[in-house]
């Protein structure tokens, strides 16, 4: 079989790219509204941008250094693949983030004349971001694969792409978290004025923080995902067949995908009061589509033995859709956990506490009962291959589900937009019925990032096993047991850390916006103006100096463990972070989505509304959730991901010198 495939990929992403900039071009073709609302949207494009310069800063240089690292460690072809899979991360992240800062106030102007105009505007920005991802993906591995024709040298492209990942994770999710909970706890609470209110000087980063977290960071974070369980798909079809329509099948599905997902999108349009309904035909038609187009291609590539590898891919797809709704059951406020989390409300802030832990531990559960089964379902079919090409399966449609999530920052942003730029009232009203939507849309795009991380790192544990030649990893052995706990604490340490950062820009964020309350003549009755600039210099410079901590260790631990206690003992550890970490994001993340709900539920005129006791005690549940579903709780998907990488990528080293104990 020649290399034709790889040429369909590359066409293939080559479309997607041009049809992500027609889209690009669409939305700059709309109307930005007027001068306030473009001023507002000036500064938070401007402030986004000068926090990712920053970031991308501190990033060259780590990425430099790990760069030459590998190059005399390792070989130079990986060293080159590791700093191409790092440039085509950032840019995935910053073309999401420069039209979604394009797209929030002219989804503003757009929901004056009806909402489903404003749902048009704020997709179309999120399936810029799908469509390049998925894109910039495919077209990287492709030509990584043109060049070189060594999954295990393309180890490098997914490395690059994961160590970028955690660093937006991570400086995003602070920085928007801090700024978040700042705002809230002194304007919601102290002041008792409206979430966005003009008058807060955090507001303002805290739409930037949406920007840099929710959607350079997410798209920084499924990129990853993406191209890493293709890669090992690869290099396990290679490992395990030797023969090449094994090794291409995953870039050929990804891209089928790729069309697919911009067919999904397609779906997305007409008029409706209730967008869910437009966004989830989108959704579902694609993933219906994608199901005929796996069979065509697995049955053009594979033949008759390619129907239980088929059955691999449906049991990904059905186990990301399952995680999805079973997401959208805990966090959306239509549905009992959520309600209850509400109720608890009127008792105090330290019962919603507790019962918004309670739900996101129970909503554990059933993603595990998915993943599980699809993992079970793809070994009897497949075996190892069948774990991976089932994650690959579930990212098949990758395009429309981050374009469902990036919907939801967009929409955010411009009901901040038409709070701060006084819109008219049914123009606000719309603009909130589409940012409800959007956290929803939020909330399951993170259940789909913990979940196809889980199948992801499943597939890399599959592929560092053949590479280091591990059939089995005894339990008996004290160094394999040193490993398990050292990989089951990591998620904890690391979060931890991450918690602690939002924490400490929390705190001076507060301090900040009492200042300016206090000293600013006039601010409190909207005679003057507050100073965004010196709240979002807060954000920037606490999250560039807290970021590194936390996104060292996740490079340390491994390489660390594999030298010293060796590659058994580095498996110990790889499934022990697999298994707390899964379960620590699945947690995190839906306590965090259900407290945001259980906060908006009551903000709607339910049990006493907006400044009731109630409301109170629910926003100190959401300051809580804060870091939980936008910090702490994403960036463990990547840790999970990046630890098995780096295991993968840096296995010579430790078969040659390992173990040193």
């Amino acid at each position: 079989m020649d290399l034709n495939p790889v040429v369909i990929a590359l066409a293939c992403s080559v479309i997607s790219l041009l049809y992500a900039a027609y889209l690009a071009v669409k939305i700059n073709r709309e109307s930005p509204g007027n001068k306030k609302m473009k001023e507002i949207s000036h500064v938070i494009h401007e402030g986004a941008k000068a926090f990712l310069n920053r970031e991308y800063r501190t990033l060259a240089v780590v990425v430099a250094v790990i760069a030459v690292a590998i190059y005399f460690g390792i070989n130079p072809q990986t060293a080159a693949t590791f700093v191409t899979g790092a440039i085509f991360s950032v840019l995935s992240g910053n073309i999401g983030m420069r039209v979604a800062t394009a797209a929030n106030s002219r989804t503003a102007a757009a929901a004056e004349k009806s909402i489903g105009k404003g749902l048009k505007v704020a997709f179309n920005s999120g399936a810029v971001m799908g469509i390049t991802v998925v894109g910039l993906g495919v077209l990287g591995i492709s030509i990584m694969y043109l060049l070189f024709q060594d999954p295990q040298v393309i180890y490098g492209f997914g490395f690059g792409a994961s160590l970028v990942a955690l660093f937006a994770r991570v400086g995003g999710g602070i920085y928007t978290k801090g700024a978040d909970v700042g705002a809230d706890l002194v304007g919601k609470i102290e002041a008792g004025i409206p979430e966005d209110d003009p008058r807060n000087p955090a507001v303002i980063a805290d739409n930037v923080g949406d920007n840099v977290g929710d959607v350079a960071g997410m798209g920084a974070d499924l990129f990853e995902s993406y191209v890493d369980s293709i890669i090992a798909t690869m290099a396990l079809g290679l490992a395990i067949y030797g023969d090449l329509k094994w090794v291409l099948l995953p870039i050929v599905l990804a891209a089928a995908g790729i069309l697919v997902s911009i067919a999904g999108s397609l779906l997305v349009r007409g008029e409706s009061d209730k967008p869910q309904k437009l966004l989830n035909r989108g959704i579902f038609g694609a993933a219906l589509i994608f199901v005929f187009a796996a069979y065509f291609v697995v049955n053009s590539m594979l033949g008759s033995d390619g129907l239980g590898v088929f059955y691999c891919i449906i049991s990904g797809l059905a186990a990301g859709v399952l995680i999805g709704l079973i997401t959208e059951y805990y966090t959306s406020d239509s549905n009992r956990p959520t309600q209850a989390i509400a109720e608890a409300a009127q008792s105090g802030a330290g019962t919603v506490v507790i019962q918004g832990l309670s739900v996101g531990m129970m909503s554990t559960m059933l993603p595990i009962l998915a993943v599980s089964a699809s993992m079970i379902l793809s070994y009897h079919y497949a075996g190892l291959y069948g774990i991976a090409i089932a994650a690959v399966g579930m990212l098949g449609t990758l395009g429309i589900t981050l374009a469902s999530d990036t919907y939801g920052p967009v929409a955010d942003n411009a009901a901040g937009i038409a709070e701060m730029a006084g819109m008219d009232h049914e123009v606000r009203v719309r603009a909130e019925a589409l940012d409800a939507v959007g956290n929803t849309t939020a909330a399951i795009g993170k259940g789909f990032a913990i979940g196809s991380a889980a199948l992801t790192t499943l597939a890399l544990f599959a592929a560092y096993t053949q590479a280091v030649n591990l059939s089995s990893i005894s339990i008996t052995t004290p160094m394999v047991v040193v490993g398990l706990f050292i990989g089951g604490m990591l998620p904890f340490l690391f979060s931890s850390l991450t918690m602690t950062a939002v924490g400490e820009t929390a705190v001076k964020m507060v301090e900040e916006v009492r200042r300016q309350f206090r000293e600013i003549p006039g601010l409190m009755t909207g005679k003057a103006k507050a100073d965004y600039g010196k709240c979002i210099e807060i954000s920037t410079a606490t999250a560039i100096k807290r970021m590194s901590l936390p996104s060292s260790i996740a490079v340390i631990a491994p390489v660390t463990i594999g030298i010293v206690f060796g590659t058994e003992a580095l498996g110990g550890l790889l499934i022990g972070t697999i298994v707390t970490g899964f379960l620590l994001a699945v947690t995190m993340a839906n306590s965090g989505g259900a407290w945001d709900n259980a906060k908006k539920y009551i903000e709607k005129g339910n049990l006493g509304g907006k400044g009731s006791a109630a409301h109170k005690a629910a926003v100190v549940g959401d300051t809580v959730g804060d870091p939980f579903k936008d910090t702490s709780g994403p960036s463990l998907n990547i840790l999970i991901k990046l630890v098995s990488i780096i295991a993968i990528v840096f296995a010579p080293v430790f078969m040659q010198f390992g173990p040193l104990i």
